[in-house]
Formats: C-alpha cells, structure tokens, sequence
C-alpha cells in the first residue's frame, strides 16, 4: 500500500487542470484546519471548500466495489469500512467548522466535476 499515490493522481490531475483552466486557485494536498492530519485533495481556503477526490476501491465507492478481493477479503472490507467511517467523520468535522465539503469520485467526469466545483466556490464567495 505504500506503493499507492496519495496525491497527483490521474483523476486529481484532470480535475485540477479544469479547475486552474476556469481561473480559480487553490492549495493541493492541505489540511483544512489548523493542527489536523487529515488532507484535502483540493482546498479554497477562503472559500471554505474541501474537495476530496476518492478512489473507487479504496473508498468503497458504490457503483465499482461491490467486487470482493480474492486475497485477504477480510482484511479489505474492514480496511474499506474502516476508511467510510474516516470519510463520513471528517465530512461531520468540517461541516462543522463551517466548511463546505464536495466528493468526487474517481470515475466521474472531471469536466463535471470542475463545474460542481467552481458553482460551489463561486456560491462560498459570494459571486455568481
């Protein structure tokens, strides 16, 4: 598992492309609060947006893994569980910091997922 990007994946970077390309800027791989470990995949930090970008696999996405391992399946289910929980927690913590928090999953469109994106950052700015 070390092996396993954690940050410019291919999905990630599409998205970020659209996104720079629309004119907005954000910080990459930061954590929205202040003293917290866990990292958001795109930040607009005066905006108050978080954008994760998930991996269908390892967080449980449910239109693509429904498929069970073959190696160790006990080990995965708990390890996606587990990583759900992480996911719905760190929703939880930021909404109420008064953050707003966007998913998006790895098969997408990122096309459609940079225009989420930019409406819900623009709503946050108060622009139009």
């Amino acid at each position: 598992m070390q092996l396993q990007r954690t940050r410019d994946t291919a999905p990630e970077m599409a998205l970020r492309r659209i996104l720079h390309s629309m004119g907005l800027r954000y910080r990459v791989d930061r954590s929205p609060l202040r003293g917290w470990r866990r990292r958001a995949d795109i930040v607009f930090g005066p905006a108050k947006v978080a954008v994760f970008v998930d991996g269908c696999f390892w967080h449980g996405c449910p239109e693509h893994s429904r498929r069970e391992t073959k190696s160790n399946p006990g080990y995965w289910s708990g390890k996606i569980a587990r990583n759900r929980e992480r996911d719905a927690d760190t929703d939880a913590r930021l909404a109420d910091a008064g953050w707003t928090v966007l998913r998006v999953w790895e098969h997408e469109s990122p096309v459609l997922a940079a225009d989420l994106v930019a409406k819900t950052v623009k709503e946050m700015r108060g622009q139009s």
